[in-house]
């Protein structure tokens, strides 16, 4: 190899190097959950995964198992498109049809709760990969039995709160609403689209309405839910499977998620619950601008190191040329 030839290889890997660099720092994820009132995974999250205090975490966790609750904020569908109710079947709603969080789903009048009251309310959205996108909420309808599957048809056929783009606030989407008269145990949903990609998430935050704090027609006073604090996610961050930037990291349990390639197999139909079918929702990948399909650090990579390798061997065989004459 001739001394010109060996200095242009030695600056495309160089350039190759800087390129790789500059790949990595590509945002890949984006994640969340509601936090006031408080969602059921993020309640369960907070009680602690290994060995959580109420009886309906206890039961979620051995339904859906530890990792689920170290990936708290990333319930999500890659693919929803605005497309919730028609993707997401009944008795699913809380899980996202994911049978990762299946746990979610249980029927129970004894999930941590939020006190609530009718009127004007704060609502808080913990976003730890902030991007733009609309929250509509939804509360069950004055019929709700907590104690049967939640369907479609058990949340008002419209949202009460809808909001694009609300401010952040330490972390937190933060966004006023007018929640509607209830009496006893009830249930928010929200479902969180995503403007800038197709990828939705979604919680359900337990909720009791009145004084004496009790579940529907318990006289046992219902448990109170806490959001995770910033010590609390930071502490537990090591164990997500999700991580903010790159995927198919190891985590606590052993367990990895490894993101799927560009062209791989779309998931199988789930019955919509009203006679439609949609494409199986995937939660292992949460991406900024992209879906299930789009390994964004990946791609990136790869087209920046090709177009800086061959920019930089082009102009040194120019340069060979020119002094060979």
């Amino acid at each position: 190899m001739t001394v010109r030839r060996r200095a242009a290889v030695c600056a495309a890997a160089g350039g190759a190097s800087l390129a790789l660099t500059f790949s990595l720092g590509v945002p890949a994820s984006a994640h969340g959950s509601m936090t006031d009132p408080v969602s059921r995974v993020a309640a369960c999250y907070a009680e602690g995964v290994e060995s959580p205090r109420s009886a309906a975490c206890k039961a979620a966790v051995a339904a859906s198992g530890k990792q689920a609750f170290y990936d708290w904020n990333a319930v999500n569908i890659a693919n929803a498109a605005g497309k919730s109710k028609q993707i997401i079947p009944d008795g699913k709603l809380c899980s996202a049809a994911n049978d990762k969080y299946r746990g979610l789903d249980l029927p129970r009048a004894d999930w941590p709760s939020t006190k609530m009251s009718g009127g004007s309310h704060t609502f808080r959205y913990k976003g730890t990969a902030p991007h733009k996108g609309s929250f509509e909420l939804y509360i069950t309808k004055t019929s709700y039995d907590p104690a049967k599957p939640l369907k479609w048809s058990d949340l008002e056929a419209q949202p009460f709160v809808k909001v694009a783009d609300p401010k952040m606030e330490n972390g937190d989407y933060v966004f006023q609403g007018s929640v509607p008269a209830r009496s006893g145990r009830h249930l928010i949903y929200s479902i969180w689209q995503r403007s800038d990609s197709p990828e939705a998430f979604y919680t359900c935050s337990d909720v009791v309405f009145g004084k004496d704090g009790k579940s529907g027609g318990s006289t046992a006073p219902a448990p109170a839910a806490s959001a995770p604090t910033e010590r609390k996610i930071a502490d537990g961050a090591a164990k997500s499977s999700v991580q903010h930037q790159g995927h198919g990291t190891q985590t606590g349990s052993g367990a990895s998620a490894a993101p799927k390639t560009a062209g791989a197999a779309a998931g199988p139909e789930v019955n919509g619950g009203d006679g439609t079918t949609g494409q199986a929702p995937d939660t292992e990948l949460a991406e900024t601008g992209g879906n299930s399909s789009t390994p964004y650090i990946a791609i990136a990579g790869a087209a920046v190191l090709s177009i800086g390798a061959t920019a930089v061997i082009t102009a040194g065989r120019r340069r060979a040329r020119a002094a060979g004459r």
